[in-house]
């Protein structure tokens, strides 16, 4: 099972974040949770075939979450896909699918199943089932209705004792795969072989819990309970707890309980507000109170299994990496590019060459003599207010009071609206 965030931001994308989305791969079968806008386009530069996609499974109604819902169905059209297609959300979806294919005079050539999910919900729903693997919504804390999933896949048979059962007479391949559905099997001379004699204990499925645009709820500690991987939201810092509160998100803090609680194996953070460019001060956070964390960062896949998963899903494109220095962005916390870097600085060399004290005179000179030569003339300064330059005639004013005065003019930059999120 291989998990491959495609989309991390919240509420709006970003230069280098897209729309919250997140993929599973479970043997060549993939889920998607939220389908936000650009979804598709993700799938494709992270290797992922949309022709393999079994369901969608939306959250809530948060424009940011649905809204590359139906240029993917679009797509699948143009795509010619011809087995079922299920898509599983809040009561509403599908009427908001169908009206919009009907709008824009799609008639899909293949089957949509829709699973809605009822507002008045109090537990556990199981919102898609098949053979191995089923998927359950739990209801979450946010300020309009929101659910979220837990994948599991189903408990696996236990390994069979190979010599043992030589031992016993077993040799047939049939005889090995009725012992390991659970089922005795008598050889030719009579003598019975019991399944738990040979087959040891079944082993528990893997399991992933996306929990996302909530407070902190007990739902979520039942969703994520001892999952292989949880993807939880952490839209704030710590600093921020009643920005959170007030918006019904989560804080670092709450992801880390959450973690804590469930007993999580992998605690993946994600759904950052904008105001973060550096997400490695989030992390921090969550690590203080849950390891081991991990930032969700686009398009690189998370595995449960590396040694047998890894090269199964290989990015078409270059990965952002995240790291320390550029934060994802390349700038620093208020989208400034950062000064600081190594080697020498560059000064621009004096003219003609070398500087003998007797040309530096004869150039004072020169100097001081168009000075006087310009004496009549007024004095411009130049002046600087971001990255805009100009001239000004400025009279030079003796009271600091006035200059202490003026109206200071800093360049705007898309972070320095701290509420957004």
């Amino acid at each position: 099972m291989i998990v491959v965030p495609l989309g991390v931001a919240s509420a709006t994308p970003t230069a280098v974040r897209h729309l919250p989305s997140v993929a599973l791969w479970r043997e060549g079968s993939v889920f998607l949770f939220d389908c936000g806008e650009n979804a598709q386009m993700r799938m494709l530069q992270a290797g992922i075939k949309r022709s393999k996609i079994e369901a969608i499974f939306i959250s809530h109604f948060d424009v940011d979450h649905f809204s590359g819902l139906l240029g993917l169905l679009a797509t699948l059209q143009l795509q010619r896909r011809d087995k079922p297609l299920t898509i599983v959300g809040p009561k509403g979806i599908k009427e908001y699918v169908e009206w919009n294919l009907k709008f824009s005079q799609i008639d899909p050539v293949y089957e949509i199943n829709f699973h809605e999910i009822e507002e008045d919900i109090e537990e556990v729903d199981r919102v898609f089932d098949a053979d191995e693997y089923y998927v359950e919504a739990r209801p979450l804390n946010h300020t309009k209705f929101c659910v979220g999933f837990r994948f599991q896949e189903k408990d696996r048979p236990g390994k069979v004792d190979a010599e043992k059962a030589e031992k016993m007479g077993i040799s047939k391949d049939e005889q090995y795969k009725a012992l390991k559905a659970g089922e005795d099997v008598t050889l030719e001379d009579g003598t019975v072989v019991k399944s738990h004699d040979i087959v040891g204990h079944p082993r528990p499925g893997d399991s992933f819990a996306y929990v996302t645009d909530t407070e902190y709820t007990p739902n979520a500690v039942k969703l994520a309970m001892n999952t292989n991987i949880l993807y939880h939201e952490a839209t704030f810092g710590k600093d921020l707890d009643d920005k959170a509160r007030e918006t019904g998100h989560s804080s670092t803090a709450d992801a880390a309980r959450v973690a804590t609680e469930a007993q999580t194996k992998l605690l993946v953070i994600g759904h950052f507000s904008a105001r973060y460019t550096n997400a490695h001060d989030l992390l921090q956070e969550a690590r203080d109170g849950f390891y081991p964390a991990w930032l969700a960062n686009e398009l690189r896949p998370i595995f449960t299994d590396p040694t047998h998963e890894r090269g199964i899903i290989t990015p078409k494109v270059e990965i952002n990496e995240l790291n320390k220095k550029s934060g994802g962005g390349g700038k620093n916390y208020k989208g400034r590019k950062s000064s600081k870097g190594g080697g020498k600085k560059n000064f621009r060399s004096r003219k003609g060459g070398s500087s003998s004290r007797g040309k530096s005179s004869s150039r004072g000179n020169r100097s001081s003599s168009s000075n006087r030569s310009n004496s009549g003339k007024s004095n411009y300064k130049r002046k600087t207010y971001g990255s805009s330059t100009y001239s000004a005639n400025i009279k030079d004013k003796k009271d600091d009071s006035d200059s202490s005065s003026r109206r200071k003019i800093t360049p705007r930059s898309s972070y320095d609206d701290f509420d957004r999120f």
